[in-house]
């Protein structure tokens, strides 16, 4: 049994005063065969702590329905990290933000429009209290007064960043107490005014997140908070990328004079990211500063350690800061992890989405489209499907696409709508006496920082056609894949004109090792490796070109890589390499 302390002289832990030197490395980005690797790397960097935000969509993923298990399994993670001697520092939601989707909240929060969420609506506040009487005392019970590593709880997270209902605050933090929490908690936000006033408690204690020059940020927070210790909630020594920008890489030269400010300044300091890895399936979040911000797969972050969990410069320039600062600590070498560029892999099976919607989707009818979160969908593609009369000429208008709708008829692709063109009306010409008229909506992750949080995917808005007339009477197909083995595959021709489905059976007869999957001459979809839903991507958008397989995914024999292609390809063949290009 210990106890950590937070004085107006600093951290204690057992009455011993402690520097926290925290590193973000979330167990949801990492296959649970590498958790023990990465917190060893954590350790040997001179680091004490591991912080993890924990996502409410990964537990309960189905309203009621709880998943601690293989990589949702917290409680595993947090024990290995106590087996290293690190103090553990959780950020357990409900709101994550982390270029997560939707910020960790669930999807199906969705399908009820009179939900309000991150703020005092009742209906809100109800699933959160149902949840956190699950999740917390799992949690409570690895706390260092209960002889666990955990030391703090976060309340919310940068909620100064969206609003100031301090009500909603002060409800987490109570429901928190009664469920079992006996450490700290804390709040972080921006390091303004504005931002800590609105995300904090007056009895809390708060941290500032920033990545630059420590010295505005810091002071910021010891005029808001004169009588407690500094501490950076997230010094952010990379950043993430958008689909359609280039990979952030931040200057190391800035990075450790600002870190080697920090310590100078006598702040403690969580960095984010130690170890960014990789935002699985359709996990990905997305921005919406004024236009929608979608977010790559790989969250590398230009983090401590790159995706596959090697070691980088940065890493080595935090040990010799760290070592200024506190003193030398023992060192050890990890060599890089093999990789390999396995022979090129050809395609050589396919089937159109067309094909197989009866065996791969959920059918619905309803009079007008809605979003799929309206249907009991919460991941995956949408497809609706009407019929149009005779017209020689005419217009269609989707005004809200979340996100690429694409339009055929009579069987053909007409256009795509993307939800940032600027023009949302195409002409479309319905030939026949009957018609028929199918929309497919291409997904990418919700939003999950600012105001439009509420990002329902699939047609949030009517099908206008002609400009002033609501179609209606649509068969909807709900495609979240989740067992792809009923597949009616076909042998492959030369040309891929999707949406359709891509499959690769080739086999591995030497060393299994790590490998990154490049896709040139493909354009948008999904990827499974034998059965495991691994990313997005849009190589005709960039930046990621490259796709990290982590060799616990593979096995000597045979293997299995399965595409989803939305769009089209130039080729059925896929190279492995490696070496990533994110």
């Amino acid at each position: 049994m210990s106890r950590f302390e937070i004085r107006k002289e600093g951290f204690f832990f057992d009455d011993k005063k402690i520097t926290v030197l925290s590193g973000a490395m979330h167990y949801f980005r990492i296959l649970p065969d590498y958790w023990e690797d990465r917190l060893k790397k954590l350790k040997a960097c001179g680091l004490n702590t591991v912080e993890t935000y924990i996502p409410w969509n990964l537990h309960e993923k189905s309203e009621g329905e709880f998943d601690f298990s293989g990589i949702a399994d917290v409680e595993r993670y947090i024990s290995l990290a106590a087996s290293y001697g690190l103090h553990v520092i959780l950020r357990p939601s409900p709101y994550i933000c982390s270029e997560w989707d939707f910020g960790g909240l669930p999807a199906w929060l969705l399908a009820d429009r009179n939900i309000n969420v991150r703020c005092s609506c009742p209906k809100y506040l109800e699933k959160v209290s149902k949840y956190y009487s699950v999740l917390i005392p799992r949690l409570a019970k690895y706390q260092c007064d209960n002889g666990g590593p955990v030391i703090m709880f976060q309340i919310e997270n940068e909620y100064g960043s969206y609003g100031n209902d301090k009500s909603y605050l002060r409800f987490l933090k109570h429901l928190m107490t009664d469920l079992g929490v006996t450490v700290p908690m804390f709040t972080s936000d921006g390091g303004t005014f504005t931002h800590l006033n609105g995300g904090s408690l007056p009895d809390v204690f708060k941290v500032a997140n920033f990545g630059g020059w420590p010295d505005e940020d810091l002071n910021c927070l010891k005029e808001f908070q004169p009588d407690m210790p500094l501490m950076c909630g997230e010094f952010w020594n990379g950043w993430f990328d958008h689909f359609g920008e280039a990979h952030h890489v931040r200057d190391l030269s800035d990075y450790e004079k600002c870190l080697d400010r920090l310590f100078d300044l006598g702040a403690s300091v969580n960095i984010y990211m130690f170890h960014g890895g990789t935002s699985f399936g359709w996990m990905a979040g997305a921005n919406h500063g004024g236009k929608y911000e979608p977010d790559v797969s790989s969250y590398d972050y230009d983090a401590l350690l790159d995706e596959a969990g090697n070691i980088t410069e940065k890493y080595r320039i935090t040990q010799k800061v760290i070592r200024k600062h506190f003193g030398d600590f023992p060192s050890e070498e990890f060599p890089k992890t093999p990789a390999c560029a396995y022979p090129d892999i050809t395609f050589t099976s396919q089937a159109s989405l067309f094909s197989c919607l009866d065996g791969i989707s959920e059918k619905r009818h309803t009079s007008s489209a809605l979003p799929m979160e309206m249907y009991g969908q919460n991941y995956g593609f949408i497809l609706y499907k009407t019929t149009v009369p005779y017209y020689n000429e005419a217009t269609l208008t989707i005004d809200s696409p979340h996100d690429r709708a694409h339009i055929f008829i009579n069987g053909k692709r007409q256009a795509i709508i993307y939800r940032n063109d600027a023009e949302k009306t195409v002409k479309v010409s319905f030939p026949e006496k009957e018609n028929t008229l199918e929309i497919f909506v291409d997904t990418f992750g919700r939003v999950n920082f600012g105001h439009p949080l509420l990002d329902r995917k699939g047609l949030d808005c009517p099908v206008i056609l002609n400009s002033f007339q609501e179609l209606f009477e649509w068969d909807v197909f709900c495609i979240e894949p989740q067992n792809l083995s009923s597949i009616p595959f076909e042998k492959s021709s030369e040309n891929i004109d999707g949406p359709a489905f891509l499959r690769s059976v080739f086999e591995i007869n030497g060393d299994i090792c790590d490998t990154y999957l490049r896709l040139d001459g493909f354009s948008r979809g999904q990827i499974w490796v034998n059965g495991f839903n691994l990313a997005r991507y849009w190589i005709t958008a960039g930046p990621q070109k490259t796709f990290y397989i982590p060799s616990a995914l593979l096995s000597r024999g045979k293997n299995e890589i399965i595409l989803f292609e939305t769009d089209c390809s130039e080729t059925l063949t896929a190279q492995f390499t490696d070496t990533p290009e994110i």
